[in-house]
């Protein structure tokens, strides 16, 4: 029943004309994509696959490495077998057009040299290379134009901003770099950083405003992410808050520690207190200046044996919605603090392992998805945003019993769902890869989990490592550690099974990352046994 009033009310909250494969408006397959991402997919043929040649040459061997630079940086070649066809022209032409360079379809010899020194420095990764991963909206990628630049004198390795510390100015360039105004553009920007001093130490002390970056990576949908900078005699330290309409009086420091002011509370007016026999002084109230987390509140009954004194209560904060990429941002520094990703060999907090990988998975799918909506033409990230909110609503029935119901279950409900849209298998997975970046990008947990619930009831499997994540952490549902076991299992046997990859495909030994820390972090009571599932199929029956 649920299903059928889903439709409904999808159908006329969307209500679109699509191209000559037209859906019923009632689908609930159209009603997620709308008109613009299905008809705009519809219209993509496929591309056909380059042949294959046995013969062995050095041309051959240098296309594949171009092919899989290419790849590395996610303009996708395809398979890497030396032969350059339609597919290697399309992502070199993108390539060029990301970088600066004309886009021809063909590389010159520096434009090729710059790409595989560019892949082989990725690879002996780093702070740089694990910072862009983290926390850029373009991932990896995006050190591309950051060391083209550096060869090209735009900028310097290390550069700052006269005047102001390295840790305030590396931020202004981690803000930079998920928005289209440069470090120096955002700092013209009124507002963007305040000077003050915020811990009454005679110093500056500095507030970054991301909600003025004209970029929604560092925002949900009420706040955005504030970074106040405070000194000490070590150094400045970072704290990240969020907040909207920040200002000096919206933070209480004390030397390098900062919190959010609370909000100032209305005096509560008690009923007086009976008539005694004898006789009694009225005592008339005084406001009293309230301290940022306190609520003055007058004498209440019954408490007489204070004398009189007014009571101060600590005032209850309003429950805040977690931002994952805020957690993300402090994952990354912390991994860059710690030399690069924990690994197999040296994993020893398993929570903190798990950080990094959900932060890794969720970079991946926002680099994917932006790839896909830059090959549809005319179709902007507001229409695309509009369009993948209706995940929402058609996916919700589908979370509560993410708590209640075992992972096999709950997948095998979301493949009704997907056996219920007529559109194509490859228009629903390219929607959700899409709305996975659309949901991650703003912080919509709901929009996210739905569109990774879609992607596991599709068959990909490997997918489910996003629910385990959700679940483990509590973003878009309860968080239940316990049942997000499961989703990891069903994400790890997929890949020791045969399937491929979807998130880091150059790193195979992330399966066996991901197998250790669910081992240690269930006590590691027994030895984990590899899966002999073979590469995950979508099941049509039941």
């Amino acid at each position: 029943m649920f299903r059928k009033s889903t439709k409904m009310a999808l159908a006329a909250a969307v209500a679109v004309t699509m191209g000559p494969t037209t859906v019923a408006a009632s689908d609930i397959g159209a009603a997620i994509v709308g008109g613009i991402i299905g008809g705009a997919l519809v219209g993509n043929a496929k591309k056909s696959k380059t042949r294959s040649s046995s013969n062995y040459s050095a041309a051959r061997a240098q296309n594949r490495e171009t092919q899989t630079s290419l790849n590395y940086f996610g303009f996708n070649a395809g398979t890497p077998d030396g032969v350059m066809g339609q597919r290697s022209r399309s992502a070199i032409i993108q390539y060029q057009t990301y970088v600066g360079f004309p886009a021809t379809g063909k590389l010159s010899p520096y434009e090729r040299d710059f790409l595989v020194s560019s892949y082989n420095r990725a690879q002996v990764g780093g702070p740089q290379v694990v910072k862009a991963m983290q926390t850029h909206q373009h991932g990896v990628r995006s050190l591309l134009t950051v060391w083209y630049d550096e060869s090209t004198g735009v900028r310097t390795a290390g550069s700052g901003y006269t005047g102001m510390p390295d840790i305030v100015g590396q931020a202004i360039d981690e803000v930079a770099e998920s928005s289209d105004p440069s470090g120096e553009q955002l700092l013209q920007r009124s507002g963007f950083i305040q000077l003050v001093d915020l811990n009454g130490d005679g110093k500056n002390d500095y507030i970054l405003d991301t909600s003025l970056a004209g970029s929604s990576f560092w925002c949900n949908a009420n706040d955005c992410t504030v970074m106040v900078f405070t000194s000490a005699p070590q150094g400045y330290n970072r704290s990240d808050f969020l907040t909207h309409n920040a200002t000096p009086a919206s933070f209480s420091c004390h030397m390098n520690v900062c919190r959010l002011s609370e909000p100032q509370m209305a005096v509560v007016q008690q009923p007086a207190a009976p008539a005694q026999p004898t006789p009694t002084v009225p005592v008339t109230q005084t406001p009293v200046q309230q301290a940022p987390t306190t609520t003055m509140v007058s004498a209440q009954e019954g408490a007489q044996p204070l004398g009189g004194i007014t009571v101060f209560e600590t005032a209850t904060p309003a429950p805040q919605q977690s931002s994952l990429a805020s957690r993300c941002s402090k994952v990354a520094l912390l991994t860059s603090s710690n030399g690069g990703f924990v690994t197999a060999a040296n994993l020893a907090d398993a929570e903190f392992a798990m950080n990094e990988q959900f932060c890794l998975a969720r970079t991946y799918s926002i680099g994917t998805g932006e790839n896909l909506v830059s090959s549809l033409n005319g179709v902007t990230n507001t229409q695309v945003d509009s369009q993948c909110d209706a995940f929402g609503p058609a996916l919700a029935p589908y979370l509560p019993k993410l708590s209640s119901m075992e992972a096999p279950a709950v997948a095998k409900e979301v493949q009704r769902f997907v056996l219920e849209s007529s559109m194509s298998m490859e228009q629903l997975s390219t929607t959700a890869k899409i709305c996975l970046f659309s949901g991650y990008r703003r912080d919509n947990m709901d929009v996210a989990l739905g569109a990774a619930l879609l992607m596991v009831g599709l068959g990909q499997k490997p997918y489910a490592e996003l629910v385990g994540h959700h679940l483990a952490f509590g973003y878009g549902v309860g968080e239940q550690p316990e049942k997000a076991a499961a989703w990891y299992d069903m994400a790890v046997s997929a890949l020791e099974g045969g399937a491929e990859p979807v998130f880091a495909p150059g790193q195979p030994e992330r399966a066996a990352l991901l197998r250790a820390a669910m081992t240690l972090e269930s006590g590691g009571a027994a030895e984990p046994q590899p899966a002999s599932a073979a590469l995950p199929t979508f099941n049509l029956g039941d």
